[in-house]
Order: structure tokens, then C-alpha cells, then sequence
């Protein structure tokens, strides 16, 4: 055997394992991560503020974590899945979504707009959580891609049934819906 075809098979064989950049494992909890620096965004009383976060409170519900760099371009990579989303209704006592914004993978200058963003999405939306990860500590955690967008899917005890970093393709929003209502019986 050549050594380019040496070369050749070793890096097909090698090129699956580059593909995937997350740290997800389908069966497990996400590796643990704590925001403390802004966190949960909190809507009481016509006021927002902050509490400390951490993956441990992924329990209880079933859950797509969104995970999307500060930026409009991150957010529309998973739109669809979100709209998908909104369409089925799920109940709001067995399912929710927590969104977790990179606002340390924004572009400068932009963090104002970013916040007043999530913050509109709280106001209409309250029943969804908001983490704002201004440190960047869950992209580093779960080892994701800059400015990216990652969906992760969870059961109601928290592990892991589906993850993806990078935009999902409809037959995958398809998937993730069924799985979901799958979840939710």
C-alpha cells in the first residue's frame, strides 16, 4: 500500500471523530458549568435581574437547551426548530426550553442590543428560560464553536437524548420534535 493511500484511509477513519466538537454524550448529564456573572434573567414585578445558574437545575421537565453565540447570525442558524417549537405546544408544566446566550461571543459593541433582546424574549416567552453567560463558561464547558448555535435535548432527569452543535437540518427538526412529543407521554 502507498503511503498517500496509507494517508488517505487513515484520514477518512479519522474525519468522523473531528466532526463532532461538542463533549454531549446521548445517556448522560451535560458536563457541569455554573454562570454566576449576570446567569438567569428573572422577570417579577415589570423588573429583570439576575440569579446565579448552574446545570444541576436541568432537571424535572423535559428541555432543549439552545446554547447560541450573541449574535442575530447564531439565532437564525435554529430558528426552525424554534418555530417547531411554538407549533406544538408543549405543555409548559412538563417542558421547557432554556436558552443560554454567549454574550462573550458578540460583536462589539452590540451587548446592549443583545440583552435588550433576551429581555423582550423573557417578557413574551416567560415560561422559557434565559441564561445570559456573559464569560462564555457553558461554550468552554460543553466545548463549543464560536459563533455558533447548539441544540441539546433533554429528558426529565436531565440526560442527554440529542445534541448538536450547528444548524439542524429539517429531517434532524423533525426528529427533535418527535422526540420531544416522545418524551412528554
Amino acid at each position: 500500500m502507498t503511503t498517500a493511500r496509507y494517508l488517505a484511509i487513515t484520514l477518512s477513519l479519522l474525519m468522523p471523530l473531528t466532526a463532532v466538537a461538542h463533549n454531549f454524550v446521548e445517556g448522560q448529564r451535560v458536563t457541569p458549568v455554573g454562570i454566576a456573572d449576570r446567569g438567569e434573567l428573572v422577570y417579577q414585578h415589570e423588573e429583570f435581574s439576575y440569579k446565579n445558574w448552574n446545570s444541576a437545575q436541568l432537571t424535572g421537565k423535559v428541555r432543549v437547551i439552545q446554547h447560541i453565540a450573541g449574535r442575530s447570525s447564531a439565532k437564525e442558524k435554529n430558528a426552525a426548530l424554534i418555530e417547531a417549537i411554538k407549533a406544538a405546544q408543549f405543555p409548559h408544566d412538563h417542558y421547557q426550553t432554556t436558552t443560554l446566550v454567549n454574550t462573550d461571543d458578540a460583536i462589539p459593541g452590540t451587548g446592549m442590543f443583545v440583552r435588550s433582546s433576551i429581555e423582550s424574549n423573557k417578557q413574551q416567552y416567560p415560561w422559557s428560560q434565559f441564561i445570559v453567560d456573559s464569560r462564555g463558561a457553558a461554550k468552554k464547558a460543553w466545548q463549543l464553536d464560536d459563533g455558533g448555535s447548539a441544540i441539546v435535548v433533554l429528558d426529565k432527569q436531565g440526560q442527554v437524548r440529542f445534541a448538536k452543535d450547528g444548524a439542524l437540518t429539517q429531517q434532524e427538526v423533525k426528529q427533535v420534535i418527535a422526540l420531544l412529543h416522545q418524551l412528554l407521554k
